[in-house]
C-alpha cells in the first residue's frame, strides 16, 4: 500500500487514486517549511553550542550564536528583497503585488526567472 504522504497521488482503499487539492498541498507544505524555519536554529544552536569545547556554554557563546543566527537571516531576507521584489517592475508599479502579477501573467515564465524566485 502506497504511503499517505509520499506523492500527490495515494489510492484508498478501494484501490482507486485520488488527488489531493491544492489547498491541502499548499498548507501542507507551508507547514513543513515554517516548521523547519522554527526548528533549525536550535538545532544550530546545540551544535554550535557541543564545538565550542566548554563544559558549560558561557553567556557571551550563547549570545554569539544568536546574534549569528539572527544576522544570518536578516541578511538573507534584505538581500532577497532588495534584489527581488524592488526590482520586480509591472508598468510603473513595484513590490510584491508586482511581482505576483508578473507570476501570474507569465512574464516570468523561463526557467532562470522562476528558479529566482524560488531561491
Amino acid at each position: 500500500m502506497a504511503k499517505r504522504g509520499a506523492s500527490q497521488r495515494s489510492a484508498p482503499r478501494g484501490g482507486e487514486p485520488h488527488r489531493a487539492s491544492p489547498a491541502f498541498l499548499a498548507l501542507t507544505a507551508v507547514g513543513i517549511v515554517f516548521g523547519d524555519i522554527g526548528t533549525s536554529p536550535l538545532y544550530t544552536l546545540s551544535v554550535t553550542l557541543g564545538a565550542t569545547g566548554h563544559a558549560l556554554p558561557t553567556v557571551s557563546d550563547v549570545l554569539g550564536i544568536v546574534s549569528l543566527i539572527f544576522w544570518a537571516l536578516m541578511m538573507m531576507v534584505s538581500l532577497k528583497y532588495v534584489v527581488l521584489v524592488l526590482r520586480a517592475d509591472n508598468d510603473g508599479e513595484g513590490g510584491i503585488l508586482a511581482l505576483l502579477s508578473l507570476v501570474a501573467s507569465g512574464r516570468i515564465a523561463n526557467g532562470r526567472g522562476v528558479s529566482i524566485l524560488v531561491l
